[in-house]
């Protein structure tokens, strides 16, 4: 089942102040979601009221949530993973 992969405007900054050799790897990944919305090595956040994932791409954290009722993957955040968890 095909999802639709939307950035929101906050994730969408945060790809544009990351490492320019890091963005193609990244934007692949959250890309390819659509076609795997739990691959190996996602993890589900604890803790969070959302059914918000996670997954790795080198140091970086991509966190996403699947709206299943409408086949979408939203990305809310993409960190470098000692920033990710941080509240701002």
């Amino acid at each position: 089942m095909k999802y639709q992969v939307i950035f929101t405007k906050k994730a969408a900054k945060e790809v544009k102040q990351l490492n320019k050799t890091d963005i193609p790897r990244i934007i692949e990944k959250a890309e390819s979601l659509g076609n795997d919305p739990r691959p190996e090595g996602s993890k589900k956040l604890v803790g969070s009221k959302e059914d918000l994932w996670r997954v790795r791409v080198g140091d970086y954290r991509i966190i996403y949530l699947i709206e299943e009722e409408v086949k979408i993957i939203k990305v809310t955040k993409i960190a470098h993973r000692k920033d990710i968890y941080r509240k701002k």
